[in-house]
């Protein structure tokens, strides 16, 4: 997509008539604060996506998340980014992509991360089911591994006191699974996907999350880290199966069949699969929390047994996603060097604009849309959150943590339905 051109002087990026930002590209860099935009990848109900770079930085190429404007006036859910924004750049992992900064720039709300080039797991399932392949069993029992020791470090992550967060996604799904051409596992937008799915608690919004979500998610009652640990399961064996686990003609009718989480044995589907990699993922889809592992450590240390047996290469899961979507692959790798090429010139960006009168570089009065408890942002590249040195963690610890209280959407299923959820038991 083509720059419109629609930039300030000092380097302020200005919507065009419809609101959306000028997204930039590698021969037409727009600024955006701090960064230069140089190109879209993604437009969604909640975010727009785009390829992006540090000024001063240049070698280094980011992806900036920006909030739609028209949701940045509800004060709920800019409470909720900005607090999710703040867990996300804590997360500091291997597994997990990483999150640079959160910011507000001329009353928009961004999120900086790492790029990551590549396809999530949903594309991957498709492109199998419509080419007749399969993932192969060690690729997938790497990829859940993986998921398994990321979910693992936030589950047990502490703060600078040392003490322990309780953080738990309950958004796991193959469209947050991240597959890099280079044979990285990376799960995405953990802290910014509750604030999303939080601000959207209607049925029709989260239809498509109910089919990997535990049973007593769907019965509203409080969760753990184990509900994690239930969701890649689910992803684990739609991976060894290439068929969905969960299905239903309606809403209720999927609800009911993640209730009773009834579940027939991958190796039913998949003769490659042992009867040891079976018993994996039966205990992980436990319906009862109590016979499911008691934490993600544990089940990514038994899946990385299995493994040992199969002498699995990384190298093999890139040249897999490679093969899987050649095309797009020499396409990308084509815009990305494009846009790590691009010159900008420090001698060419012109000098910042002084402030306007009473405006200042905090947001106006007028602007703020925000409870007065939230913590004041700039309207400048100043960041409300960065990203800072590794935390303080324990890796040791095998207990589930406390659960959280159900509210919001289950609260509205318990009225409805009682405390059990749907009817059906």
């Amino acid at each position: 997509m083509e720059n419109t051109g629609n930039h300030t002087a000092g380097g302020t990026p200005i919507p065009d008539a419809t609101g959306k930002l000028s997204p930039g590209s590698p021969s037409e860099p727009v600024p955006f604060g701090k960064y230069w935009l140089l190109g879209l990848i993604a437009r969604g109900g909640m975010a727009e996506v785009y390829r992006a770079k540090m000024q001063k930085q240049p070698d280094r190429l980011l992806a900036i998340k920006c909030m739609r404007p028209q949701l940045a006036k509800e004060a709920r859910f800019v409470d909720m980014f900005i607090r999710e924004g703040k867990l996300a750049v804590m997360l500091d992992h291997g597994a997990i992509v990483k999150t640079i900064e959160i910011g507000r720039i001329e009353g928009r709300y961004f999120i900086a991360m790492e790029y990551i080039g590549g396809k999530d797991l949903t594309q991957v399932l498709r492109r199998c089911q419509e080419t007749h392949q399969r993932i192969p069993v060690p690729h997938a029992v790497y990829m859940a591994a993986k998921a398994a020791e990321g979910l693992h470090f936030a589950h047990v992550l502490t703060d600078a006191e040392g003490r322990p967060l309780n953080i738990v996604n309950r958004d796991v799904s193959p469209s947050n699974v991240r597959l890099s051409y280079d044979g990285q596992v990376k799960l995405i937008d953990f802290g910014i996907a509750q604030a999303m799915l939080k601000f959207t608690s209607e049925i029709g919004v989260l239809k498509g999350k109910f089919s990997y979500m535990s049973p007593e998610q769907i019965r509203g009652m409080p969760v753990d880290a184990r509900t994690d640990i239930f969701s890649v399961g689910i992803i684990l064996h739609e991976m060894l199966t290439t068929e969905k686990l969960f299905r239903g003609d309606t809403e209720f009718a999927l609800m009911e069949k993640v209730r009773k989480a009834e579940v027939t044995p991958p190796s039913k589907f998949n003769r490659r699969v042992t009867p040891e990699l079976d018993a994996v993922v039966l205990k992980a889809l436990a319906r009862d929390v109590g016979d499911r592992y008691q934490s993600a450590a544990q089940y990514a240390q038994d899946l990385n047994a299995l493994l040992a047996n199969y002498r699995f290469d990384p190298n093999e899961l890139k040249e897999f996603v490679r093969g899987l979507f050649r095309a797009d692959y020499q396409k990308e790798e084509g815009e990305i060097a494009a846009c790590l090429a691009a010159g900008i010139a420090p001698t060419t960006r012109p000098a910042a604009p002084n402030p306007t009168p009473g405006q200042g570089t905090r947001m106006r009065r007028e602007d703020q849309t925000q409870p007065d408890d939230m913590p004041e942002v700039s309207v400048t590249t100043e960041p409300i959150a960065t990203a800072p040195p590794r935390l303080q963690q324990t890796v040791t610890s095998t207990e589930a943590k406390p659960p959280e209280k159900p509210s919001g959407f289950w609260s509205k299923l318990k009225a409805k339905f009682g405390k059990e959820g749907p009817p059906g038991k």
